[in-house]
């Protein structure tokens, strides 16, 4: 995962590179040769890298040592970044004698640490050279699983367990004589059993046809002339063909299907897009794991070797019970399901033996199907893996929305574009998470309005995937891997805490965590914060404390937050009580202050002076006061403080908006103002001119206006949430013109 970490120090060296632009004529302008070498250095290893991960994978130690190195340079490098960026912010805003001559202090500093790296770049190419430590991936590993897979695909039909719908459906679907551009596909995450029913399908089916035929296609196709081959045996034949583990799309290999009507085509993949791109939307197939009583169904047939003779009747109640609970840990996966069984015949079949898989389940059941989840991982984009990554800092089922992760991503410049405009970053992120849908490594849970991802999850064998991944790359540990070595804990970046007493444990136990970027607290016990209050978290970025909402505790959120410079994402949910301290000002870096609508969390009013501030959420409208929106201390000057970056702004009072808001907040997308009065019904209905970039406007009405509100002029706005009397009349021709989205909510 070497990748990963050297990735995020190309990014970073291009930002200090745009913030050196404006030093020309200074000693730092000099620095640039030294950060252009950087980012061109870290690019060839990324190269060499990506290329050697074969040989890691197949047990070469010398490799696997190298790339150790390799990692724990692109570490060093990104922590003397991270400590240089803010020095040369600091130094871009004042000018002065003093200024100047820190400037050339920690200038040069920095360039005697850049000897230093070069020089290690080059120890670490003389290890290569003497050890013979050969680069060139020459594939065994994929041809091996390739021919295993090929093996599979010709072998004699395997029971289809729990798909019988599925199979009913497609054969219907194959049969029909109306079938758009003759094309079934079956998607799924690895592991569904796509490849058995499309054998069961195909088999079934093939009599029908002049002509037949499977193909194994996988990431590299091996088959010599593939395209021209099929294409030359397609144009003549009535057929129908498998292809199985589809990567990238063959449209241009297969002959239109109405060459000869009726011909057919069966397609696995893991991607939608490939098969929509095939197919069409039609031909989608979409598998879901099993239900638990098929699931169980399977592991029983897997027990008994598919004997009917032998069955639960033996077996004592609490070994039936421990079954079920080993299946429920394979989340309805058959592949799992398989592997696991694999593991219980040779043992015996007792309660204790059974009990001691079933606790060591979380590894073993991963370890059998790591290749074919990882083949997954390993054919994203290099910039995709770590955002892949990060869903394994939530506990296993959560849903995540999909703003917390896009905004996550460009706080930690995983997503960075060339251009520097965020808006190009936000359609990346974007992109970056519809992909890891349509791999179907992601699953779906909600969409927005306009069919946008509002909320995913990840499955549990995946999130496993994540969690072992990044602990073996040092990305982030969860709360149980994070204890050992001292040495390797003072180095963490990331992690997360899904248990209250590991957390307590851990944090009374580590009082050094200097390098940490990322931390996620999923906890019941709000001492989280006396916690935080004991360290200076001075490289963390990412901050996200998540309680139940059924607390409603006071808590102290430690003034030690003002030391957090490096803060850029702050997500607060639940019920926390507690003000937020005023040494939060300090936070210039600040993009996302994310306070959930539950919580009382007073904000100080300097969070306004963040000019990169671009989504505040805070949602307590329900049950908080106008005391606990805190501009007051610096009405009315804040519209001269407020970032004209800032594209949420979710809730405002009443009493502080006024037009100069509108005029001010250019780039504003999302609005919610709160108690809303006649004179702010007046101001909505008149302003001129309407923002351009507003898209989503929600209004909490504190009362029946005596004024009826007019939006027919905010062509933008596009979805529209209004809290109002049920005695209020709506006129409809008062709407914004391009409404998609109309929310209602009556109050009493």
């Amino acid at each position: 995962m070497a990748e990963i970490l050297v990735t995020s120090v190309i990014n970073k060296s291009i930002e200090i590179a745009g913030n050196l632009l404006i030093q020309e004529g200074t000693r730092l302008y000099w620095l640039k040769e030294d950060i252009n070498w950087i980012q061109g250095e870290m690019r060839h290893i990324r190269s060499y890298v990506d290329n050697a991960k074969a040989k890691e994978a197949g047990g070469d130690s010398r490799v696997k040592n190298l790339l150790k190195d390799i990692q724990q340079l692109a570490g060093d490098v990104e922590d003397l970044l991270d400590e240089f960026l803010p020095k040369i912010q600091q130094s871009n805003k004042f000018k002065d004698t003093i200024c100047c001559l820190k400037t050339v202090s920690f200038a040069d500093e920095f360039a005697m640490e850049i000897k230093k790296i070069k020089r290690r770049v080059i120890d670490i190419d003389r290890i290569r050279t003497t050890y013979n430590i050969i680069d060139t991936n020459n594939n065994n590993d994929d041809c091996v699983l390739s021919d295993r897979r090929r093996l599979f695909l010709h072998a004699d039909e395997t029971e289809v367990i729990g798909l019988d719908d599925d199979f009913k459906m497609l054969q219907a679907k194959l049969l029909d004589q109306d079938l758009h551009y003759g094309v079934v596909s079956i998607v799924g995450m690895p592991g569904l059993g796509k490849t058995t029913l499309a054998k069961k399908l195909y088999r079934h089916i093939r009599d029908q046809f002049e002509c037949s035929g499977l193909v194994y296609v996988s990431q590299q196709p091996r088959e010599e002339n593939l395209e021209d081959n099929l294409r030359s045996l397609l144009k003549i034949k009535r057929y129908v063909i498998l292809l199985d583990d589809i990567w990238d799309d063959l449209k241009l290999v297969l002959p239109e299907c109405d060459s000869k009507v009726g011909s057919r085509i069966i397609i696995t993949s893991r991607n939608s897009n490939v098969d929509r791109y095939i197919g069409g939307e039609f031909s989608l197939h979409a598998l879901q794991p099993l239900e638990s009583e098929k699931s169980f169904e399977l592991f029983t047939k897997k027990i008994f070797n598919f004997d009917d003779n032998n069955n639960w009747a033996n077996a004592s109640p609490d070994l039936v019970n421990i079954g079920r609970s080993i299946v429920g840990r394979c989340g309805g996966i058959p592949l799992a399901i398989v592997v696991t069984t694999g593991m219980l015949r040779g043992r015996e079949r007792t309660e204790h033996a059974w009990n001691r898989v079933l606790e060591s389940m979380g590894h073993k059941v991963q370890d059998g199907c790591a290749k074919v989840l990882a083949l997954s991982y390993n054919d994203l984009p290099i910039v995709s893996r770590p955002c892949f990554l990060y869903f394994g800092l939530y506990p296993e089922d959560h849903e995540i929305r999909a703003f917390d992760l896009t905004n996550m991503w460009i706080a930690k410049k995983l997503i960075v574009v060339n251009s520097g405009n965020r808006q190009e970053a936000e359609d990346l992120a974007e992109d970056v998470l519809n992909d890891l849908v349509s791999r179907n490594l992601i699953q779906l849970a909600k969409r927005t309005y306009n069919g946008r991802i509002s909320s995913c999850r990840i499955h549990d064998m995946l999130h496993s995937l994540c969690v072992d991944l990044a602990k073996e790359s040092n990305f982030f540990h969860t709360a149980h891997n994070a204890f050992g070595d001292p040495g390797n804990v003072a180095r963490l970046r990331r992690i997360t805490f899904y248990s209250d007493n590991v957390m307590d444990g851990f944090f009374r136990s580590n009082p050094k965590l200097e390098k940490l970027r990322v931390l996620f607290c999923f906890t019941k016990n709000p001492s989280i914060f006396s916690h935080l209050a004991h360290f200076d978290f001075k490289l963390l970025h990412t901050l996200v404390v998540v309680v139940p909402r059924y607390l409603k505790e006071n808590v102290t959120i430690p003034s030690k937050f003002g030391n957090m410079t490096c803060l850029r994402y702050l997500r607060l949910e639940g019920d926390i009580f507690g003000k937020l301290p005023n040494s939060i000002v300090k936070l210039t870096r600040l993009e996302t202050i994310d306070i959930d609508r539950h919580g009382f969390i007073q904000l100080p009013s300097g969070v306004w002076k963040s000019k990169q501030l671009r989504h505040l959420c805070y949602t307590d409208y329900e049950r908080a006061s106008n005391s606990y929106f805190s501009i007051s201390p610096f009405y009315p000057n804040m519209y001269s403080l407020l970032p004209n970056n800032l594209q949420t702004l979710m809730w405002i009072p009443d009493k502080f908006f006024e037009p100069r808001l509108l005029h001010r907040l250019i780039n504003l997308r999302k609005l919610g103002i709160r108690g809303v009065s006649d004179s702010t019904v007046k101001i909505l209905s008149t302003f001129s001119p309407v923002p351009k970039a507003l898209e989503v406007l929600k209004v909490m009405f504190s009362s029946d206006p005596s004024e009826q509100i007019n939006l027919s002029s905010y062509s933008n706005i596009v979805k529209l949430h209004l809290c109002v009397d049920k005695t209020m009349a709506l006129n409809s021709e008062a709407f914004p013109p391009n409404l998609v989205k109309l929310t209602l909510v009556y109050f009493m």
